[in-house]
C-alpha cells in the first residue's frame, strides 16, 4: 500500500520552523512521506509544491499571526490549479476564535498549540488514508433522461404503480427532476430546461433511456479521494449540490467501463 505524502509548509515571514520540523519528523516516524518546502513560502509556491510532489495533504505552519490570510489563500491557489481536491490542515500560535473562520475558508481542521503528533498523524490516515469495505450499500437512484417528465408520468404512476414524491428543478444543472419511490431507492426522471442541460445533450446524442446509476454513500469527500487514488476519474474534481440538497460527483465513464456513476451523500437528516 503506497505511503501518505505530506506536505508541510511554513506560508509567509515566519523565521522559525522548528516546531514544522518536529512535525515533519513525527509523521515520518508515523510512516508517512514528508516534503518540507522551508521557510518564507508563498501561497502560489506552496500549492504548486503540493501538485508537483504529488501530496495527500497540506499540513501548513504559521506563527506570524497571518494564519487569517495565509491559510484561505492556500486553499484558493489549490482550487485555481484544479486541485481542490488536496485537503489542508494548518497548526501553530492561531487563537480558539479564529478556528470556525478558517474552517468555513476551506481549511478540514486547526490543531492548537499542545495537540500530539499521535492525534494529528491519526486524523491525517482519517483524512485521506484508504477507506476499507463496500464504496455503498445500496443504490441511491436512478437517472432516466425524458424529453418530457408530463408525458413520461403515466408509465411510472399508472403503469408500474410507483409513487411520484415531487418535482424539483435543479436551476444549476438546467433540469427538472421528478422522484418516484422504488422500494428503498428510487427512478429519478430528467428533463432538460435549456438546450444547455447536460440532458438535452444526451437525448439529442442518445435518445432517452437510463442516464446515470447513484451510488449512495458516506463522506463523499473522503470516498472521491479513494476513489481517485485507484484510478477512478471525476467530472468535477468536488462535490456539487444536488437535489434534496444532496452533494454528488459524477465519475467520469471512461474510467467505469463506460457507465455513468454518480456518487450521492444525502443531506443531513433526510
Amino acid at each position: 500500500m503506497a505511503k501518505i505524502r505530506v506536505l508541510i509548509a511554513k506560508p509567509g515571514l515566519d523565521g522559525h520552523d522548528r516546531g514544522a520540523l518536529v512535525i515533519a519528523q513525527g509523521l515520518r516516524d508515523h510512516g508517512m512521506e514528508v516534503v518540507y518546502t522551508g521557510l518564507r513560502q508563498s501561497p502560489a509556491q506552496i500549492a504548486k509544491a503540493a501538485i508537483q510532489e504529488d501530496v495527500d495533504v497540506v499540513g501548513l505552519s504559521s506563527l506570524s499571526g497571518a494564519h487569517r490570510t495565509l491559510f484561505p489563500k492556500v486553499v484558493e491557489e489549490l482550487k485555481s490549479l484544479n486541485a481542490g481536491d488536496i485537503p489542508v490542515i494548518g497548526g501553530g500560535v492561531i487563537p480558539s476564535e479564529d478556528i470556525s473562520f478558517l474552517e468555513e475558508q476551506g481549511v478540514k481542521k486547526i490543531f492548537t498549540s499542545g495537540s500530539s503528533i499521535e492525534e494529528l498523524a491519526n486524523y491525517i490516515v482519517t483524512l485521506v488514508g484508504p477507506m476499507e469495505g463496500e464504496v455503498t450499500k445500496k443504490i441511491s437512484h436512478i437517472g432516466i433522461a425524458v424529453k418530457s417528465i408530463e408525458q413520461s408520468l403515466p408509465f411510472y404512476t399508472k403503469i408500474l404503480g410507483l409513487e411520484l414524491e415531487g418535482i424539483e428543478e435543479i436551476d444549476s444543472e438546467s433540469v427538472k427532476v421528478a422522484f418516484l419511490k422504488i422500494g428503498d431507492s428510487r427512478f429519478e426522471l430528467l428533463e432538460a430546461t435549456t438546450d444547455n442541460s447536460p440532458i438535452h445533450k444526451f437525448i439529442v446524442k442518445r435518445g432517452e433511456g437510463i442516464h446515470h446509476i447513484a451510488l449512495d454513500v458516506e463522506d463523499i469527500e473522503a470516498r472521491m479521494r479513494s476513489l481517485s487514488k485507484n484510478g477512478i476519474e471525476f467530472i468535477n474534481p468536488e462535490p456539487k449540490t444536488g437535489a434534496h440538497r444532496s452533494q454528488i460527483a459524477f465519475m467520469h465513464p471512461k474510467s467505469t467501463q463506460g457507465v455513468l456513476f454518480e456518487l450521492c451523500e444525502e443531506a443531513g437528516g433526510e
